[in-house]
């Protein structure tokens, strides 16, 4: 069990001995809470109708080596020490791919920046820049420093927050032809990183920081997603009257809309909003430039292939609206189709709403996520099947 609650504290007498026991905190208990409930029901993935759409994935060859990966991994356990690497390591089936939170209160399994050594760090970050881009590298560690900023306006709490505060596992052992991957865990950042052979899969990711600007502190001037704000909204107005008609589900945003979100790995959403089988060459064009945003935060040579897969899906694509459509506006927009899910939201104030009177979504508040629907999230389905072909001893129940 991940994160076993304590036996009930106070004080216990053991044969003679007082011995002090700890209450569980009211974060372990909202964790476990949180954690069962969405844990209690199997993985199926997200769909559009509560029917997996079958045949969309398959084990195949992409040409793109992910040796790289494999020996930075195997580095980086190799840097620490027993006690670490039996913490951070999991079967490569382990429940533990779908515990993952957004929020910074939850209890993460793994082993913590915090609690790295600078050369492990620095091991580390090599794993995570071998399976990233430099884009995408840069927007992990500019959330994390965001992190720091967090703590300073909230009279420097670096006990809840700071850039350290993330947590690694690695799922499987790093290889170059068996299913293995990694995990980062933490406070607007996560990152799950699956990888079969020289096939990859880095959903779900989910980004985002309260604040997106640092204006002051130590990381002042570090700003995340400000492309994938504006050009989300340079989507929206590149539509035509009948398009925005289709594509807005509401037009007042005042609550949070994300719906793919920690502990829903089995949402249904169904595809609402305009088809972009009807738009033109150019609104396709400045639409997957909006796509490769996020799918660019993967290595390049990864984020091609996957590109590809969604370019051969663009007529089952659909692009969604909430929100309005000026220059300071809040707004939500979601692209979904049979392989690919983004959401970007404009979040109500929660770690700064001490500095603010709104209790509306704001644009210092952002959260993004990129899902694979119809079961291929954390890999799933490719690790299905190469379990189907290649059934292994000592995997962990799903």
């Amino acid at each position: 069990m991940k994160k076993a609650l304590w036996i009930a504290g106070g004080i216990a007498v053991v044969i003679g001995i007082v011995v002090a026991v700890a209450w569980p905190s009211r974060w372990e208990i909202l964790s476990e809470q949180l954690e069962s409930s969405a844990m209690s029901e199997p993985f199926v993935g997200i769909t559009n109708n509560g029917a997996i759409e079958p045949d969309l994935f398959e084990i195949r060859q992409t040409g793109v080596s992910a040796a790289p990966m494999v020996d930075a991994a195997r580095a980086f356990l190799a840097s620490l020490t027993d006690t670490q690497r039996t913490s951070v390591q999991f079967p490569v089936d382990d429940p533990e791919w779908r515990k993952w939170m957004n929020p910074h209160f939850y209890i993460r399994q793994g082993v913590a920046f915090l609690d790295m050594d600078d050369s492990q760090r620095a091991a580390a970050f090599e794993m995570m820049g071998a399976g990233l881009s430099v884009k995408g590298f840069t927007l992990a560690r500019d959330i994390m420093k965001l992190n720091t900023t967090l703590a300073e306006l909230n009279d420097n709490d670096f006990e809840e927050y700071g850039e350290w505060r993330y947590w690694i596992t690695i799922m499987g052992e790093p290889s170059y032809d068996q299913p293995w991957g990694w995990q980062l865990d933490g406070h607007h950042l996560i990152i799950n990183y699956f990888v079969l052979g020289d096939q990859v899969v880095m959903t779900p990711l989910f980004v985002g920081s309260e604040p997106v600007i640092a204006t002051s502190g130590k990381y002042q001037g570090v700003a995340i997603l400000q492309d994938e704000q504006r050009l989300g909204l340079e989507v929206m107005r590149s539509l035509t009257d009948a398009q925005v008609a289709e594509a807005v589900l509401e037009s007042q945003k005042t609550g949070n809309n994300n719906l793919a979100e920690f502990f829903k790995d089995n949402v249904i959403i169904d595809y609402a909003g305009t088809s972009v089988a009807n738009f033109s060459r150019e609104q396709q064009r400045k639409l997957m430039d909006l796509v490769s945003l996020y799918i660019g935060n993967m290595d390049v040579g990864h984020a091609q292939n996957r590109m590809q897969m969604l370019a051969a899906h663009l007529d089952e694509t659909y692009f969604a609206w909430v929100g309005g459509l000026e220059d300071d506006s809040v707004y939500y927009y979601r692209v979904h189709s049979p392989v690919l899910l983004i959401e970007f939201d404009h979040q109500k104030p929660i770690g700064l709403r001490h500095l603010t009177d709104s209790t509306l979504p704001q644009r210092d508040h952002v959260h993004a996520v990129v899902r694979t629907p119809n079961g291929n999230d954390y890999g799933k389905d490719l690790l299905r099947q190469h379990l189907e072909r290649y059934p292994h001893v000592g995997t962990a129940a799903t």
